[in-house]
This record gives structure tokens, C-alpha cells and sequence, in this order.
């Protein structure tokens, strides 16, 4: 708290400003060692150096807006990416509310893009650390954005009242403190899972979680949408009331730059039966395989399984869409180092992605005993199929959408 204070006077924020983005380890030491010289305090110095170096790091998840944030390391680490929060914001719009509790607000990521899509928010953290930066980090906001010192129980009735609030948690699942922490166990998540999904039963809420969360303790009444950001699978959201949308209980959103694209289902879908590999090979997006959606996006392929246990398609079609990666298969090999090399040689393949799904090959260690040489680049895919493992060797096809 005292470097928080130390930083937060005009002299402290004016350096912060002045120092600029520090972004590995080399200008860390001399951001130290230039600041130091110049008479600043050490408290003053590891305050500065280690926000400036935070923002720069922050700029994956809030762009411009990080130049002018403060974070804590696990408030970054838990902060929704503003793209992301941006379309929560919407949802919540478009439910028709237009006042949002944000219980466990962390460093404010997601309340940035309430506020800022004409939202007013409520934000509320349980560590007075955070809730001073989330104000910080809210104040040009004004009166849009109010931020307490509190935990989420006690924030509740001031929500409870108005039908046009929604809640929005982000429940802490790392142990607490400002820089390192570690992963807790869904029993130990503040606030409890039990406590946010009795209060999604009687409001309208939407809940934070990991991608990986156990499917079986989610509300059955309400939509699960798992979300991935250019590749990466980012959270499952749980939403209820009017935020969860009719006839919809699996949801995948799939966004990639400024672009997304969604399936939706009443329940998880029924897989496509196996078939033998065809033309072109599919890696469906985490998001679709996480909300268990594999045979919709199948059948709109008009593809199968390539094992009942592995999450890739095949087919014959030339089609493709957001949901998946596609690559048009070159030919199949023995997955041995040998006989690899031997293709790659006869095709001039210098360039070599590889990828691996059911079989123990770590690629970094498979890449150094092939041989690489020539101009053209392909995708190495190393997959169990059936009791046999299978090296596909293959071209990736244009993303859709």
C-alpha cells in the first residue's frame, strides 16, 4: 500500500507518464538504475518501474487504454481482455439493463467496458489495494462509475432493488496478494460458487469462470458460453435471467481481431460418427470443443470423425468456416522421424508447423531430429487415431469469415 501511495501524488504519476513502456527484464534494470540517479526514492522507483512495466505488458489485453491504467500482476492476470468485456457489455444492453453490480471488480478491466459502453457500474473489491486502482483506473468516467471498498455479500442488497441491474462476478480463483499467487480450488473461490450461482437464481448475472471448470456443477437452467480470443480459450461465462438467451445452454464465441462469430445450442451436441481421413483435415476452435458443439460444426462441414477420441474432422468437401482451422491434406506417413524427413526433402519444406492431438510427442524435441531444407512451408499434424499414430503432412486453408 505504501508504493500505492507513493504513486498515486502528481509528482508519482507524472514520472510514471515520463518513463514510458519497459518491457523486458534489460529495461527494468535500467529504468532502476536511471531513476535512482536521478534521487528518486526506492519505494518511488519499484512503484514506477513496476507499473510501467505492467502497462506494457497490459497492452495484449487493453490496448491504447493500458498507457494510462495501474494494475497489480494478479489483478493483470485475472482481467478480462477489453475486447472481450466489450461484448459482455453488449449482451448486457441488449438485455434492455442499464445499471451493472460489478462484485469483484479486480483492477476494473471489465467495468471499463460497461462504462464505456453507456453502462453506469457499481464496482466493488474486497482488497483495498485493488479497489483503489480500479478507481484509479475508472475516474475518467466520473459518476458512471462508483467504486467501493467491500466484499460482494455485503455490496448484494444495494443491487438487489432495481430490475434494471445486472450482476457480473469474477469470482478470485488465485489466492490473494497483488504480485504472485496461485490457483485455488473451486471450493475456494471468493466468493463462493455456491453463494454466485444462488444470487444468478434470483438476478440476472453473468459469471466469470475458467474455461476448464467442471461442466457438472454448472446451473442447469442457465447459458454457459465458453469464449476464445485469437486462438486461446479465455473463460466460460455463466449467464441467467434475461441475460441468458431463450432456447440456448451452449454457446461458443469465437472472435479473432475485431470480428467474432457464435454457435449456440439447447444442449451439447451429438458427435459425427468416425470416418476414414479424407481431403482435408479440421481443428475445431477450443471454444466449440469446451461447450461440446464438435458435431454441429461437423455436420454444417459435412464431415465426420477422425476418432471417437480425438477432436478432429475430415471430410472431402472444400468447406470451411470460423469455428475451425482447415488444411488440405498432402499426403499421410509413418510418424517416424525417417520417413518425415524423407517427405519433407522431396516437397522443399524449410518451414514446418506442427501440431499434435492424443499422442505423447513434445514437438519442440520431434522438430530436432527432422530434417528441414528449402523455401516451402507446411503443418506436420501428429494424431492418434484408432490404436495407431498417424503424421499428416498438410497445407492450412484461408481462415473463413
Amino acid at each position: 500500500m505504501s508504493e500505492l501511495r507513493a504513486l498515486l501524488t502528481p509528482a508519482g504519476l507524472e514520472l510514471l507518464d515520463a518513463v514510458g513502456p519497459i518491457g523486458s527484464t534489460a529495461d527494468v534494470a535500467r529504468a532502476v538504475s536511471r531513476l535512482r540517479a536521478e534521487g528518486h526514492s526506492p519505494e518511488l522507483v519499484s512503484a514506477v518501474v513496476g507499473q510501467a512495466h505492467l502497462r506494457s505488458k497490459a497492452t495484449a489485453k487493453f490496448g491504447p487504454f493500458a498507457a494510462r491504467m495501474l494494475f497489480t500482476r494478479a489483478g493483470l492476470e485475472q482481467a478480462t481482455r477489453l475486447g472481450v468485456a466489450a461484448r459482455h457489455a453488449q449482451r448486457i444492453r441488449s438485455a434492455g439493463l442499464t445499471r451493472v453490480a460489478d462484485l469483484g471488480c479486480g483492477i476494473g478491466g471489465d467495468s471499463l467496458a460497461f462504462t464505456g459502453a453507456g453502462l453506469d457500474v457499481m464496482a466493488v473489491d474486497a482488497d483495498e489495494v485493488t479497489a483503489a486502482i480500479a478507481a484509479y483506473n475508472l475516474a475518467p468516467f466520473g459518476d458512471s462509475a462508483v467504486v467501493r471498498h467491500g466484499t460482494a455479500e455485503d455490496a448484494l442488497p444495494a443491487s438487489e432493488s432495481p430490475s434494471t441491474r445486472a450482476i457480473w462476478m469474477d469470482p478470485a480463483r488465485r489466492t490473494s496478494g497483488h504480485s504472485e499467487t496461485r490457483r485455488v480450488s473451486a471450493d475456494d473461490y471468493s466468493p463462493s460458487l455456491e453463494w454466485a450461482f444462488d444470487v444468478a437464481a434470483r438476478h440476472p448475472t453473468g459469471i466469470k469462470l475458467g474455461p476448464a471448470h467442471d461442466r457438472d456443477t454448472l446451473p442447469s437452467d442457465a447459458e454457459a458460453q465458453w469464449v476464445s480470443a485469437d486462438g486461446s480459450v479465455v473463460e466460460l461465462v455463466v449467464w441467467s435471467g434475461v441475460l441468458a438467451r431463450e432456447g440456448v445452454r451452449r454457446s461458443a464465441l469465437v472472435i479473432r481481431d475485431d470480428r467474432s462469430h457464435e454457435l449456440t445450442a439447447p444442449a451439447d451436441a451429438a458427435d459425427e460418427p468416425v470416418r476414414e481421413l479424407g481431403a482435408f483435415l479440421h481443428e475445431p476452435d477450443g471454444a466449440v470443443i469446451r461447450a461440446r458443439l464438435i458435431g454441429d460444426v461437423a455436420r454444417s462441414l459435412d464431415a465426420g470423425m477422425l476418432d471417437e477420441h480425438i477432436a478432429y474432422l475430415t471430410s472431402d468437401t472444400a468447406l470451411t468456416s470460423p469455428f475451425v482451422q482447415s488444411f488440405r491434406v498432402r499426403e499421410t506417413l509413418p510418424a517416424s522421424p525417417k520417413a518425415i524427413s524423407a517427405a519433407l526433402k522431396a516437397h522443399g519444406i524449410g518451414r514446418l508447423e506442427i501440431k499434435k492431438r492424443g499422442v505423447d510427442v513434445d514437438p519442440a524435441t520431434f522438430r530436432k531430429k527432422l530434417v528441414l531444407r528449402g523455401d516451402k512451408e507446411a503443418t506436420l499434424i501428429l494424431a492418434r487415431v484408432g490404436d495407431k499414430r498417424l503424421a499428416i503432412l498438410a497445407d492450412r486453408v484461408p481462415a473463413a469469415g
